[in-house]
């Protein structure tokens, strides 16, 4: 069973779920790390082991390519993407999220993504699996100048939503996404499915597997 963690003054009612994609919703870590790998290889002669490039995982492309020495942003994102295609195989749906998604939408819960992937990449990468029309809004990082581990994503949720901070929970899979969270003023549900490093992030809720989301409703 998940280790579900209350607010021990209170017992909130959640009616609004924003999901995270990446880590989260679809399992993109082999895609995501080997197209990198391979782009920097073949484009800047760059030798770099998959564990070296983990810290990508949950920034855009924008905030995690400097950090590799590379300025030519879009340039590189759009190599990027374009390796990431030949990596498709890798990508996945985690178990059980399509059937909690489904019980979330029967309970008539508002349901969204506040994801670090641009518009184009939801487009490539997210909704080839089907998960889409589960969701009323969306947030990617063409949506807002600032990026997580900045709240803007999140506000920018709520302010396109009309979603209460109160009855509101976002769920992610990396530290980028509890401090979003956290600094937005919304409860954070942490994907342990999904997350590799669990030690540094004070989750209001941690969830061992998707069916535990339904828990915290019940």
């Amino acid at each position: 069973m998940g280790e579900i963690k209350k607010d021990k003054e209170r017992i909130r009612i959640y009616k609004t779920i924003i999901f995270d994609v990446d880590g989260t919703l679809i399992d993109t870590e082999k895609a995501v790390l080997g197209s990198l790998q391979k782009m920097l290889k073949e484009d800047y002669g760059k030798q770099m082991q998959l564990e070296e490039l983990a810290f990508v995982l949950g920034i855009p492309g924008s905030r995690s390519l400097p950090k590799l020495d590379i300025m030519d942003i879009e340039q590189a994102n759009k190599r990027w993407n374009r390796f990431m295609k030949e990596f498709y195989h890798e990508i996945e749906v985690f178990d059980g999220i399509k059937e909690v998604l489904g019980s979330l939408e029967d309970r008539n819960l508002v349901l969204g993504i506040v994801t670090s992937k641009t518009n184009q990449e939801i487009i490539d990468d997210f909704e080839p699996f089907g998960l889409s029309g589960y969701m009323m809004h969306t947030v990617s990082a063409d949506d807002t100048e600032k990026h997580k581990p900045n709240p803007d994503p999140l506000l920018k949720f709520l302010e396109i939503s009309g979603a209460d901070p109160k009855t509101a929970i976002y769920i992610g899979d990396t530290v980028y996404d509890y401090e979003c969270a956290r600094d937005a003023g919304i409860d954070f549900g942490l994907a342990l499915w999904g997350c590799k490093n669990s030690g540094r992030i004070s989750a209001a809720y941690n969830f061992e597997k998707p069916q535990d989301i339904i828990r915290i409703l019940e």
